[in-house]
Parts: C-alpha cells; sequence; structure tokens
C-alpha cells in the first residue's frame, strides 16, 4: 500500500490522505479503546481489592516473577515510572507490608522488590478479581477464549519488546 500525497493550500507541507486518515482513525479506536478497557478493568481490581492500579500492577508483576522477587529497576520499567515514581509506590507498598526490599544475592548494587506472604495473598485474590473482570468485559464481548487468544497473539505479535525479565544482574 502508498501513502496518498497531497499538499496543503500552499503548496506546502503533505497532509494525509484518506486511506491514511482511515488508517489513523482505526489506530486511535485500537489505542484508545485498548486504555479504557484496561481503565475499567484495574477500576474493578482496586474497588474489590482496595489495590490502586499501580500497586496492583507492582504486585503482579512480583507475583509472576522467579521468586517472587525482580529488582527495582525491572519493576520500574513494569510500571513505565521514573526511579523516583517507582521508589515512592515500594514505599507504600512495603509501609503495608505486601513487599519488602532486599539486596540480589549475586549483585549487591542491586536492590530486589520481593512479596511478602501477605502481599502474595492480596496479589492473588486481586488475579482472581481482574480474571473474573476479563471473562465479563473482554472475553464474553469477544464471543469466548479463542477470540481473545487470537486479540492477544495478535498483540504479542507487534509488542516491540515482548515480556521476558534478565536475571537480576543484567
Amino acid at each position: 500500500m502508498t501513502t496518498e500525497i497531497h499538499t496543503g493550500p500552499d503548496g506546502g507541507a503533505a497532509c494525509p490522505g484518506a486511506a491514511d486518515l482511515e488508517l489513523l482513525a482505526r489506530w486511535d479506536e485500537v489505542q484508545s479503546g485498548f486504555r479504557r478497557v484496561t481503565d475499567q478493568l484495574l477500576a474493578d481490581v482496586e474497588a474489590r481489592s482496595g489495590l490502586a492500579p499501580s500497586s496492583f500492577q507492582a504486585l503482579w508483576f512480583l507475583m509472576t516473577a522467579p521468586e517472587r522477587s525482580a529488582p527495582m529497576y525491572q519493576l520500574a520499567g513494569t510500571l513505565g515510572f521514573t526511579t523516583a515514581g517507582t521508589t515512592k509506590v515500594a514505599d507504600r507498598l512495603t509501609e503495608a507490608g505486601l513487599i519488602e526490599r532486599r539486596p540480589c544475592r549475586s549483585d549487591r548494587r542491586v536492590t530486589l522488590a520481593a512479596l511478602t506472604e501477605r502481599g502474595w495473598e492480596l496479589a492473588a485474590t486481586a488475579a482472581r478479581t481482574l480474571a473474573d473482570a476479563l471473562r465479563e468485559r473482554v472475553v464474553a464481548p469477544l464471543g469466548g477464549t479463542e477470540r481473545f487468544a487470537a486479540l492477544a497473539d495478535a498483540v504479542v505479535a507487534v509488542d516491540p519488546e515482548p515480556a521476558g525479565r534478565p536475571p537480576c544482574g543484567s
């Protein structure tokens, strides 16, 4: 497919043609719809568990990490926060007894965030809430798990940074 070129009224900068505008409009539907659904799902989790979205995302990440712990820099990457923003989330979770910080055995320069037993229990409850909300708000409207799996596969196919976590010293 080629891009249509249209010049502005003064013959200057090209503006997108109809095909490009349609493509851009569809992309806006995808990304804004995904954001709204994600916000709705995280609101469901917060309503049932009391966990703010960033706290749940941190606990979920640690719940699925090897040994239920990960370097703080990986947590920051998952949250998409600065070091300072991640530290604030980690401070709140530590004060609530949901995580603890400890040194990485293989690299003492690295600090790990690790789930406590209480953190694991709350993360598991919140994860079940998210799974129920996903079934209701995403899987059912799509017509079942096969279509949901196809959607997930499509998103993974275009993900520029597919999931994967390096060990703590990396």
